[in-house]
């Protein structure tokens, strides 16, 4: 049997006899039609899909494109802020061809693409993939740099929404990642382009961090958990050293001594507060002040 133009030829006999009108006593029974239905499929079978008689058996340009321009315009689909059309192009560029520098590249393009769409998952997962893959790619500090990130944005998103939580039931599990994160990027690379900025971000996770703990020992000093709130105060001061809360630390600790009744601590710690913090509430009588602004400074902010 012969195609033309995509369609099926049937014979000349398959026209003439179904033309023919047929007696209402001598009509085909089931079984008849039901055969001549697989007579037509297996015909059918050796021409074109019905797909291919529409659209011209056209393929996907992502399955036809050289690696180059495949490349091109997953990067041009980048700078137009068409993250759904670069991703695309990246993962089908990494799949049909999953080697060489541009298949390298795609894939550091496709965790940022993913990141970019609020898919931290999948793009922490990619990051892993390719530090794991390519430990010595000439890009690797930008996939460090990029897993921080990663990090940063869901951490500093987690201490937002801690805001209104419980004091008791906070966890610090994410941004204390990020900031462990970015401390890898700086030991690792301490050169790297990325490096001021991880520095930097690093500088706000921390007083970002060290707010938090102080939210958290002033709500033991209203729940009158004095000696927890004093402990407090010296955490922040051992963990956080040099954050923009050391003095509220301090003055946290003076307040727990105070009450507890510790009044050679509480004089110590003041006059230490005194020498490094001249301006503090505290000494004025003006903290706690109960408001608290969790966030007082953040340089990356839209």
């Amino acid at each position: 049997m012969e195609a033309t133009a995509g369609f099926p030829v049937l014979s000349l006999n398959l026209l003439s006899a179904a033309s023919k009108p047929v007696p209402l006593m001598t009509r085909p029974t089931g079984l008849i039609r039901i055969s001549a239905l697989l007579v037509m499929i297996l015909a059918l079978s050796g021409c074109k899909t019905v797909g291919g008689w529409f659209d011209g058996d056209k393929e996907k340009p992502t399955e036809t494109l050289p690696v180059e321009e495949m490349y091109r315009v997953g990067q041009d689909s980048m700078q137009r802020n068409n993250w759904n059309r670069a991703e695309l192009y990246f993962q089908r560029l990494v799949a049909r061809f999953p080697y060489g520098a541009y298949s390298e590249q795609a894939q550091l393009e496709l965790a940022y693409v993913m990141y970019k769409q609020s898919k931290n998952e999948e793009a922490t997962s990619a990051i892993d993939r390719f530090i794991r893959t390519y430990p010595t790619h000439r890009h690797i500090d930008y996939a460090y740099y990029l897993k921080a990130l990663i990090n940063f944005d869901q951490g500093r998103a987690t201490l937002l929404r801690l805001a209104r939580q419980d004091m008791a039931k906070r966890d610090l599990g994410a941004p204390t990642q990020s900031l462990n994160d970015f401390s890898e990027v700086l030991r690792r690379y301490p050169n790297s382009r990325y490096a001021p900025d991880s520095r930097q971000r690093m500088i706000y996770l921390r007083n970002l961090m060290a707010r938090h703990e102080i939210q958290v020992g002033i709500y033991y000093l209203d729940r009158d958990a004095y000696v927890a709130a004093a402990n407090r105060g010296k955490y922040i001061l051992q963990t956080y050293p040099r954050s923009e809360h050391e003095g509220d630390a301090l003055a946290l600790m003076a307040s727990a001594y105070t009450e507890l009744g510790q009044d050679d601590l509480a004089a110590d710690t003041r006059k230490v507060l005194e020498a490094n913090y001249p301006d503090h509430d505290y000494l004025d009588g003006k903290w706690p002040d109960g408001q608290g602004v969790f966030r007082k400074l953040n340089p990356f902010s839209d």
